[in-house]
């Protein structure tokens, strides 16, 4: 989660405001961005030459004019999960403006395409702040884009609300240089490690009911899996299940077929996966192999793929009896705000979002509220107010590890309470993401596959 890029496009600028941007002024306090390397040496170099110092920083008066959320989003145009976000937020955006704005300032939007590339990631960043003047930034999907931005957010002491990437590297930065760092929060998912725990304590749980005795645990060799990868090494044992095959793959593997057979061989009743770039190939090799008889296994983990609420018609059904681990879901209620939000984005795009447009959704509303409640637009009263923060969102509560913590200004992990789905199909045919685990947010019960 938080790592797979679904392709690449052209940027994208979502405005929905009820007034043009009529002579809004930067906040006072915010310093010009210091230039970057190559193109975006050059663009900036042109800002500065061609804007006075004053225009670019503001004055020492209260801002007027609309409040501007920048999305930090991977191709929002084509890519599922960039334009999940880039929607989720711009169903936030028109409820705000609905309810008299933020502060009783008009909301608007501003889009930067990341292109899931981390110097694109900074040029939109720049982009978003110099030019379009972003009071807050939200969004995300990739680590590495993620981690060369921090410094441009230290620089501009602007918060940024991540929704997409998993890493933990913004945590170390934060206990290292509290600071500089500390404008960065991480609304969901869950970090690289707690994603690695979610599964533990999801495998630790269903397993006496769904008759699980053994399992093999298998992870693409990809950055983004060294938390879940370390901790299911660690932590599975204590399940009391007998762990009889642990593999990490090489990142270009497309034939399964020989890391299913040992599986099979060793009598594993269920494959425990971590897969974003890889598994779509993994899924079709596990349903339906070249032999014709599907593995013998129950398959599922962290799949990143099968989280896509349109997988099982891009499968033709084969993601059929998958699990995997999520955020929300179109038929689930995690959070007291999922069903309004899901009934908006269907409305208004007729598609349900994926797991990132959840997270940037609330994200906003997030902003919105600890706006109103401290009363004030400035980063330094702001960030102590989402240090204390409890918010009930749409994929559950928002609270974050406190400043000196291992995972500081991330969201905090809250145990049972994390989502894992399986792939079912309903009545008419339809394939569905009906959550099965924890019981407390289950809509329906695992389903073992009929060739088990």
């Amino acid at each position: 989660m938080g790592e797979n890029s679904w392709g690449t496009g052209e940027q994208k600028r979502l405005k929905s405001t009820a007034g043009g941007r009529g002579g809004r002024e930067t906040r006072s306090r915010r310093r010009v961005l210091q230039a970057a390397g190559g193109a975006g040496t050059l663009a900036l170099a042109g800002c500065l030459e061609e804007t006075s110092l004053e225009g670019l920083i503001g004055s020492t008066e209260a801002a007027e004019g609309p409040v501007t959320v920048g999305v930090l989003a991977p191709n929002p145009d084509g890519d599922f999960v960039g334009r999940s976000m880039a929607r989720g937020a711009e169903v936030a955006v028109a409820e705000l403006n609905e309810r008299g704005g933020i502060g009783g300032r008009d909301v608007e939007l501003a889009v930067g395409d990341t292109a899931a590339n981390p110097l694109e990631a900074r040029r939109e960043y720049h982009r978003l702040v110099l030019e379009e003047g972003a009071d807050v930034t939200v969004g995300m999907f990739d680590s590495p884009a993620l981690v060369h931005v921090m410094e441009d957010i230290a620089e501009q002491e602007l918060l940024h609300l991540t929704t997409g990437a998993a890493t933990t590297v913004t945590s170390q930065l934060i206990r290292e240089d509290y600071e500089s760092y500390k404008y960065h929060f991480r609304v969901g998912p869950t970090n690289e490690i707690d994603l690695g725990r979610g599964t533990v304590d999801f495998v630790d749980g269903i397993a006496p009911d769904v008759g699980w005795e053994s399992v093999a645990v298998l992870a693409e060799d990809y950055d983004w899996s060294d938390g879940p990868w370390s901790v299911l090494q660690d932590d599975l044992d204590e399940t009391g299940l007998d762990v009889v095959l642990e593999e990490r793959y090489p990142p270009a593997t497309d034939d399964f077929v020989d890391l299913y057979d040992p599986v099979s061989e060793q009598g594993a009743d269920v494959a425990l996966v971590a897969m974003a770039h890889t598994g779509t190939d993994a899924l079709l090799d596990w349903a339906a192999p070249p032999s014709g008889r599907p593995y013998p296994f129950a398959f599922g983990g962290i799949h990143v793929p099968a989280q896509l609420p349109s997988y099982y018609d891009q499968t033709n059904g084969a993601c059929r009896y998958t699990f995997s681990q999520i955020s929300a879901t179109a038929n689930s209620e995690p959070g007291p705000l999922t069903q309004d939000f899901v009934s908006a984005y269907e409305s208004e795009f007729d598609e349900n979002p994926v797991y990132t447009g959840y997270t940037t959704y609330e994200a906003v509303m997030l902003y919105d509220h600890v706006v109103e409640s401290a009363g004030t637009f400035d980063e330094d009263d702001l960030v102590p107010a989402l240090e204390d923060v409890s918010f009930e969102g749409a994929t559950g509560t928002i609270e974050f590890y406190d400043r000196d913590h291992e995972f500081a200004h991330d969201l905090q992990y809250q145990g049972a309470d994390t989502l894992f789905f399986q792939w079912q199909e309903n009545d008419d045919g339809e394939g569905v993401q009906e959550v099965i685990w924890p019981d407390e947010h289950a809509t329906s019960e695992f389903v073992s596959p009929p060739w088990l």
